[in-house]
């Protein structure tokens, strides 16, 4: 395969070699040239995001994701693949990430990773979280960490610190939702109990010892997974909708102390995501129901059709929010919802 033109490149950012020679395309942002290819770490392949472009012939077991890219070396034409240095927006960044080991901590592990940071992986789930460390070493490390558990979160950040030198991204993304159950006539106090220690004492435990270590270098990222659950009432449960107000509430009241300290502090509400939790809370209320049905449920919220929100879509919310991108952005809660919370369609 030749590289001689645009052509040859139809996604911005991808590396590749052709015959003896290495070259990059920088076709996208803004100018149009070839450079010699810098060869980076590969990562494991995964399902999601299949790369698809007719001018790159690829075997079907090697899936390439819109994100990051992969190695590739036995594909007919290629000889590796990888995301550019300069797309490494996270190069050399120490992370945390609560709720790590599958969903939405899982895809933003993988995405962070795959933009230069150092993870650790905290979550209950031991198998899961040891499973992806492995997968994604030697840039990734499993903790268990329960966050209703100050002296476990205070480890957890210690820990960062202690193996890497310091702590530059708090992403506090483990949540649970509880019972289903909407209406206020049937809350029950203990099962609200257990359901704040998680979503509202954890993202706040989280925030306090990020912020410990943060203020002292007047530097860092501090990130909380909310929900429209809480911008919006009645879509959600009664008490997990609450407990998101609280999420947002936290981070907004506490970005007013910390951007003293040149510490930005955000959150992101996303709508429906199918991950493997939000699908078990189908499947308990509604038994049956397949995960293509949830998937069109969720798909059916959003007035931004065409498209299903999933776990990576919030990953890269998160990327942004931890990058110098966002380097002005504080107290913000970034909501990816297609529009869901933006207008509400007045029946004709």
């Amino acid at each position: 395969m030749a590289c001689h033109s645009l052509d040859d490149c139809s996604r911005a950012g991808i590396q590749f070699r052709c015959n003896d020679s290495r070259y990059v395309c920088l076709w996208g942002f803004g100018r149009t040239e070839w450079r010699p290819y810098v060869p980076i770490q590969s990562l494991p392949c995964r399902q999601r995001g299949v790369f698809t472009a007719d001018s790159f012939e690829h075997n079907s077991d090697l899936l390439l994701t819109s994100s990051y890219g992969f190695s590739c070396d036995h594909t007919p034409g290629f000889a590796s693949w990888s995301i550019l240095p300069w797309l490494h927006r996270l190069e050399g960044k120490v992370a945390i990430i609560t709720g790590g080991a599958s969903g939405i901590g899982e895809a933003t592990a993988r995405l962070f990773v795959a933009h230069g940071a150092l993870v650790l992986i905290a979550d209950i789930q031991d198998k899961l979280g040891a499973e992806l460390a492995q997968e994604l070493a030697p840039n990734a490390s499993f903790h268990h960490c329960d966050i209703t558990q100050e002296q476990d979160v205070e480890a957890l950040v210690d820990a960062a610190v202690r193996q890497h030198g310091r702590l530059d991204i708090m992403y506090n993304n483990a949540g649970v939702v509880g019972s289903i159950n909407t209406s206020i006539l049937d809350v029950n106090i203990e099962e609200m109990d257990k359901l704040y220690a998680v979503n509202v004492r954890g993202t706040l435990l989280g925030t306090k010892h990020a912020a410990r270590v943060m203020i002292p270098v007047r530097n860092g990222v501090i990130l909380a997974t909310a929900s429209i659950a809480g911008v919006m009432g009645g879509t959600g449960p009664l008490l997990y909708s609450i407990s998101k107000c609280a999420t947002a509430g936290i981070i907004k009241s506490v970005s007013a102390e910390l951007g003293q300290h040149g510490i930005r502090v955000n959150c992101i509400s996303p709508s429906g995501v199918p991950t493997p939790l939000a699908v078990s809370l189908f499947q308990e209320q509604f038994p049956g129901i397949t995960i293509p049905q949830v998937e069109d449920y969720m798909r059916n919220m959003s007035a931004l059709k065409g498209v299903l929100l999933v776990a990576e879509d919030v990953a890269r919310a998160a990327l942004f929010l931890a990058s110098d991108d966002a380097s002005f952005i504080s107290g913000h809660n970034l909501i990816v919802d297609g529009g869901f919370t933006a207008s509400k369609a007045i029946p004709s």
